[in-house]
């Protein structure tokens, strides 16, 4: 079993992994007017939970984030798959994509699209798959 003991990459990764979270979020938010998006944010979020394994190993992970990755697998595929028949119901092609402009409070005006819900399926289905096979395949090595 893998036991890391390396200062230096545990006292780094900790501001590292924030950075690549702060990161992959500003990716999925930027994603639907932008470049990025939904696949690269989860593969984002997946190097950070990546390198928090690597520095402080697998156990210590697990005692913070007691998740089972393959269960967001369906959920990305049935937010993105809803997202999609969304636009059937208003008599417009499947995937079809939506906006508004909405006022919030202390926010102000922010434009809202169905593009983004498309995304975050996306972004849930490529992080659940990434994080099952890598883990899967790390836990055949032991």
């Amino acid at each position: 079993m893998y036991k890391p003991n390396n200062l230096i990459l545990r006292s780094t990764s900790s501001l590292i992994v924030f950075i690549l979270l702060g990161f992959a979020v500003y990716l999925l938010l930027a994603g639907h007017n932008s470049p990025g998006g939904g696949f690269v944010g989860g593969l984002t979020t997946s190097a950070a939970i990546l390198l928090m394994y690597m520095a402080y190993g697998e156990k210590s992970v697990k005692k913070i984030l007691p998740i089972n990755y393959i269960y967001f697998i369906p959920l990305g595929l049935l937010i993105a798959v809803l997202t999609g028949l969304g636009a059937l119901v208003f008599n417009v092609p499947f995937l079809t994509q939506s906006f508004g402009i909405f006022h919030l409070p202390l926010i102000g005006e922010i434009e809202l699209a169905t593009a983004m819900l498309f995304d975050l399926g996306v972004y849930f289905t490529v992080f659940g798959t990434t994080m099952t096979i890598i883990l899967t395949i790390a836990s055949d090595q032991e």
